[in-house]
């Protein structure tokens, strides 16, 4: 368990620690009380009892600063927190949160089943050796959606790869390049839109977009998913494309 969990006391006490930081230098033990839930002569006695191990220092009459001592303690346990909360979402709930999946046999609940990424969609199929597995909560037939937990494993899965090209704006005029979108779109299963000069360049070309909000989101999600994307954006929008892929660590290239 990590030590500022381990007990009340331990728990209090880095919450103390960490009012302090936030209200240096001037400090109403009045407020730290209510924050924490505790007590102001239980903020009093935390307080000294900080000051004597030397991770506050005492400035004046309700004037407190952490001492460097005092930041590198609550970093080392802020640090500890963090691997325990990503441990506890990602090794325990993790396993034991309810997906949904389409089924690809016929299942029954409880049984155990291969786990993989088709269309961008959870799929569930019969066991094999290897490979990332999950365990039925309901029966489903074929093609059916099915309940899915208990995941073990990794999903064998290929990155998409997201294309991202510009097209002039209203202002700059010119074509939107239809001939060149139309082969870059072809096979594309996501095509995505920022901004209507954009949408207009791609109808020109005789392609539909799948979604004109949220673009960059949409192609890194895809992407993620195994899928192919490509974004078309004008130049006052593909800044923000191009941020939200870089967020989601997606790579992609950009063509004019």
């Amino acid at each position: 368990m990590v030590d500022v969990l381990e007990n009340k006391r331990s728990a209090t006490r880095f919450r103390i620690l960490v009012e302090i930081a936030d209200r240096q230098p001037a400090v109403s033990q009045g407020e730290i009380a209510a924050a924490v839930g505790v007590t102001s002569q239980a903020v009093s006695e935390y307080i000294r009892d900080l000051v004597d191990e030397g991770f506050v220092e005492k400035e004046g009459r309700s004037r407190y600063r952490v001492t460097k001592e005092g930041v590198d303690w609550v970093f080392q346990s802020a640090n500890d927190v963090r691997r325990f909360v990503d441990h506890v979402t990602d090794d325990v709930l993790g396993s034991v949160q309810e997906d949904a999946a389409i089924a690809e046999a016929d299942f029954e609940a409880g049984e155990t089943v291969a786990l993989s990424l088709s269309d961008g969609l959870l799929h569930a199929g019969p066991h094999e050796a290897g490979g990332a597995t999950g365990v039925t909560t309901t029966d489903a037939a074929a093609g059916e959606v099915v309940g899915v937990t208990g995941f073990e494993g990794v999903i064998d899965l290929e990155p998409g790869r997201v294309s991202v090209v510009q097209v002039p704006t209203v202002r700059t005029g010119g074509d939107g390049s239809g001939a060149d979108l139309a082969a870059t779109c072809e096979g594309a299963p996501i095509v995505t839109a920022a901004g209507v000069e954009a949408v207009s360049a791609l109808r020109d070309a005789g392609v539909e977009p799948t979604t004109y909000f949220a673009p960059g989101q949409v192609a890194a999600d895809a992407a993620s998913r195994g899928l192919d994307a490509v974004v078309v954006a004008t130049q006052d929008t593909i800044g923000r494309v191009t941020d939200a892929l870089t967020d989601a660590s997606v790579s992609y290239d950009v063509a004019k």
